[in-house]
């Protein structure tokens, strides 16, 4: 895009990376794939960048694919420690026992699942060239300072009111926000914060949290807001919650295929059916015990019992 291409040469394949920073971005690829028959275009792109809002309907011309960071099975295959199918939520919650003897029986899941929380989600972690967490922070910076403007036209001002939300965030975990003190302290009105909270979560840099289903066509007003993974935590703040981290790696591999929303009891409610408490290996039944459907996510344990589940085992599911 803006290079001359010789379409003679038997080009079968088009790869175009970030084309979101190409201002005419659509018009041109749907150009391309109207003219030129059998050719195969693959473009990347932020990934809070919305293509139903594009200048240019490719809706009837392209497959969205949103990639996820690397689930704990994804990250125990990268190591090559261990491969493993992913397994159902429904099976992990039917056959936990059995799958976690198995799992434990060839490897040692806790110290894994603390390299993983560590620096595990994002497979560049194996270039041994760089320092992932300074790296990470750096991507950080570039998403906040190149890819939101480059979407969103926002300006200078802007921006730097986006780290600043993002670092408050991120230094007081978990979130759970008096709206008006936020944006106070950062000296922004409550539309505009509203706003950059909802295109940071587009940024897969937050992830918000309401009792209500979320309607992503609209502005989500957040009862809680979770830094994005638990990498991201730590790349941004000294100030490391480990109930901040659990539930951010809960709510991160269960929202890709499952419906999430707080609920009046406990800390998440899954599917409509599913209530869970997320937390240490002394964590009880307390704040759910009369509940149907309901499960504790707990950290620190290699296998469980009943319905009491490690949280590690939450990492299988893609």
């Amino acid at each position: 895009m803006g290079c001359p291409i010789d379409w003679d040469k038997g080009l079968t394949h088009l790869f175009l990376d970030e084309v979101h920073r190409y201002s005419n971005w659509s018009q041109e690829i749907k150009m391309i794939y109207d003219s030129i028959q059998d050719l195969k275009i693959v473009y990347t792109s932020s990934s809070m960048l919305e293509i139903e809002k594009s200048k240019v309907d490719l809706s009837r011309r392209q497959s969205v694919y949103h990639l996820c960071g690397l689930s704990f099975r994804e990250f125990l295959e990268y190591e090559g420690v261990l491969t493993l199918p992913p397994f159902p939520l429904d099976e992990i919650l039917e056959k936990h026992v059995a799958i976690a003897m198995d799992i434990t029986a060839k490897i040692k899941p806790l110290p894994l699942f603390a390299e993983y929380q560590h620096h595990g989600y994002y497979p560049f972690y194996k270039d041994s060239s760089i320092d992932f967490l300074l790296h990470l922070l750096r991507v950080v910076q570039n998403v906040i300072e190149i890819d939101l403007p480059a979407v969103c036209d926002i300006s200078y001002v802007t921006v730097e009111k986006t780290k600043q939300l993002l670092m408050y965030i991120a230094q007081n975990p978990p979130f759970e926000p008096k709206l008006s003190t936020l944006f106070k302290a950062i000296e922004m009105s409550r539309d505009n914060g509203l706003k950059l909270i909802n295109l940071l979560e587009k940024a897969d840099l937050l992830m918000l949290f309401s009792t209500k289903k979320l309607n992503y066509k609209q502005l989500v007003i957040p009862e809680k807001i979770l830094l994005q993974n638990a990498n991201i935590m730590r790349a941004l703040s000294e100030k490391n919650s480990s109930g901040s981290a659990r539930e951010a790696f809960f709510l991160n591999q269960l929202r890709q295929a499952h419906q999430m929303r707080m609920p009046p009891s406990g800390d998440f409610f899954v599917d409509e059916k599913y209530t869970f408490e997320v937390g240490g290996p002394n964590k009880t039944f307390d704040q759910i015990a009369n509940l149907p459907d309901s499960f504790l996510a707990i950290d620190d344990i290699e296998i469980g019992y009943g319905h009491r589940i490690p949280l590690w085992m939450f990492g299988l599911l893609y």
